[in-house]
């Protein structure tokens, strides 16, 4: 039986430019996660636009990637 699950990097050559991800890969001291919308996968690297800064991920560095749901809608806090 064969698995038809892409794999992290497939998932992300394939995933369309703003498609909300999470991807978890290597850093020097371990693993860390980009959460943020998909800018571009080219050259053997994604952008990942998180809150903060754009993302540059090596693809040999990913161990993990997937397609999250959008950011939930944040309620304004009413005066009592």
């Amino acid at each position: 039986m064969t698995s038809t699950t892409p794999s992290p990097r497939e998932f992300l050559a394939a995933a369309a430019p703003g498609t909300r991800v999470v991807v978890r890969y290597r850093i020097d001291d371990g693993l860390t996660d980009a959460l943020g919308y998909l800018v571009q996968t080219a050259d053997g690297e994604s952008t990942v636009r998180t809150r903060r800064s754009d993302v540059v991920i090596p693809l040999d560095l990913v161990v993990a990637a997937k397609e999250v749901p959008p950011e939930p809608v944040r309620r304004l806090s009413r005066p009592l």
